[in-house]
């Protein structure tokens, strides 16, 4: 089969590999129907590593998918050949002890797709999965929001540690797609105001477009003066959505005393710094966001009833052929590009 690989930074080529088997009992074989560009994607690709995940070349990347049901094992019992599913990207054990407090996005063994040292990515024609990773999809759900499943599932459990978000006031600061991935769940939660910023006022429009109530360029204004006028209080809780130190250090000004600064963003670098000194004065509860902790389900639930438009995420399609396009067009945040997703035949 194809798989597009990486071979070096910001370098992509198609390769024939081996057809990946079913292994397992529970493992279901996966044709790729369609695949999202994650901004994590986009560091692997630009700089090789997030953290201590080091890229090893040549490796496929690739998390955010779904596909069809091309064969199963004998022992899967929740699926039959033909069925269209979103795929949960996380393979935990299921048996250890973060596994049984109900945390297996922290797994001890945790597998995730697309991940160095842990698994090849969707971006090939074939994946194979555990059952348990596998959501079917409704007839009339496409392929593409059950790809989107995967990056709302990130702020449908981002809001929920927030905690309570009926009547509150909010910022989310970077408007990309983990901005509006918590901007549509935080809506229908049923927040008072939604402040978010950007640096492309495309993005922007997007934002304002899906329920944001105020957006602002920090590159055009001093946003947290903006906010400051507009909520001489300040903000109940912020989530910082771009992995970005001078977001950060907005956030903690935006909130507050007694505000929760949630973190979902990724940064680049290894070490990000606080004005700790007034976290402290303030009391400011900070929350790290890691993935969707099962959350998949429920985010499916709320795209199929309507809740969280989340087709109005995409902006560009590309077919398989054209991936490295793609990756160059968000690496480059070029043409008000959100969400690109690539198709397969």
């Amino acid at each position: 089969m194809r798989a597009m690989v990486l071979t070096g930074i910001r370098a992509m080529e198609m390769h024939e590999v081996p057809d990946p088997t079913i292994q397992s009992p529970t493992d279901v074989l996966i044709k790729m129907g369609s695949v999202g560009v994650c901004g994590s994607d986009v560091h692997y690709y630009t700089t090789g590593r997030i953290g201590s995940q080091v890229v090893e070349y040549p490796f496929a990347v690739g998390h955010e998918c779904a596909g069809t049901i091309a064969a199963v094992g004998n022992g899967v019992t929740r699926f039959k050949v033909g069925d269209r599913i979103a795929i949960e990207p996380a393979m935990p054990c299921w048996e250890c002890d973060q596994c049984k407090a109900d945390r297996t996005h922290t797994c001890r063994k945790l597998r995730f797709l697309g991940c160095p040292g842990q698994a090849e990515g969707s971006l090939s024609e074939y994946i194979v999965m555990p059952e348990t990773s596998c959501f079917p999809l409704k007839d009339e759900t496409s392929l593409e929001a059950g790809v989107l499943s995967e990056p709302l599932a990130i702020g449908v459990y981002a809001c929920k540690l927030a905690g309570d978000l009926k009547g509150k006031r909010i910022g989310i600061l970077g408007s990309g797609p983990i901005g509006l991935s918590v901007l549509m769940p935080a809506r229908a939660a049923g927040v008072n105001k939604i402040y978010m910023t950007d640096k492309i006022d495309a993005r922007l429009a997007l934002a304002k477009k899906a329920g944001a109530d105020w957006t602002g360029n920090v590159d055009q204004l001093d946003a947290v003066k903006a906010i400051e006028e507009a909520e001489p209080l300040l903000l109940d809780i912020v989530f910082e959505c771009c992995g970005q130190q001078d977001a950060v250090d907005q956030a903690v000004l935006m909130l507050k005393p007694g505000g929760k600064l949630v973190m979902i963003g990724i940064p680049e670098v290894d070490r990000i710094s606080f004005q700790i000194d007034l976290m402290r004065r303030k009391e400011i509860c900070f929350q790290n966001v890691r993935r969707q902790n099962e959350c998949t389900g429920l985010t499916l639930d709320q795209i199929e009833d309507g809740t969280l438009p989340a087709e109005t995420m995409v902006t560009h399609h590309f077919p398989f052929e054209r991936t490295k396009e793609a990756f160059d067009l968000v690496a480059g945040y070029q043409d008000g590009v959100m969400k690109a997703m690539i198709t397969f035949d």
